[in-house]
């Protein structure tokens, strides 16, 4: 008999445990939606009027709009038309990032074998609460004797930007 109360007795606890062996919880859940990041470019990147040297040279336009020479030369009779270029970051106060080419070729309208490379991309961003406005500079490369002529891509260069 004793056999059986102590059978019994621990039938009992077995089926006391397994009720104890689960618990649960309510969980709550939310998302928020935030804007899609944006970007809307206000002005192209022009470097204006270059004369050509017999040596290569490079023409640095920074994101302030000055711009400064080396191996070539720039009129500041006849600039041209000199701009950094110039977006609109439409953000929400988030975090973001932005991503530039490391190049980008310019194409002689007249003869698109004589090129130009952009490269060494900078940015000066002027923040706001919801929207920036990022200025980017870049260094122009001309060859010895470039060619003279409008240089452009119609394809421009891209800038992206994303959130962190």
């Amino acid at each position: 008999m004793k056999n059986f109360i102590s059978i019994l007795f621990l039938s009992f606890f077995g089926l006391c445990v397994s009720a104890q062996n689960s618990a649960s919880a309510t969980v709550n859940s939310r998302a928020t939606v935030i804007d899609p990041i944006r970007i809307d470019k206000t002005v192209d990147l022009d470097f204006g009027n270059i004369i050509s040297a017999y040596n290569p040279g490079q023409v640095i336009l920074s994101p302030d709009g000055s711009r400064v020479a080396y191996g070539v030369q720039i009129s500041n009779s006849i600039p041209g038309t000199v701009n950094p270029a110039e977006a609109v970051v439409t953000h929400g106060n988030n975090n973001y990032a932005i991503t530039l080419p490391e190049h980008f070729t310019l194409y002689n309208q007249e003869n698109p074998n004589q090129v130009l490379i952009i490269d060494r991309f900078t940015l000066e961003p002027q923040e706001g609460n919801i929207t920036d406005i990022i200025k980017i500079g870049a260094t122009l490369n001309l060859e010895a004797n470039q060619g003279s002529g409008f240089y452009t891509n119609s394809s421009g260069f891209n800038v992206t930007v994303s959130y962190n």
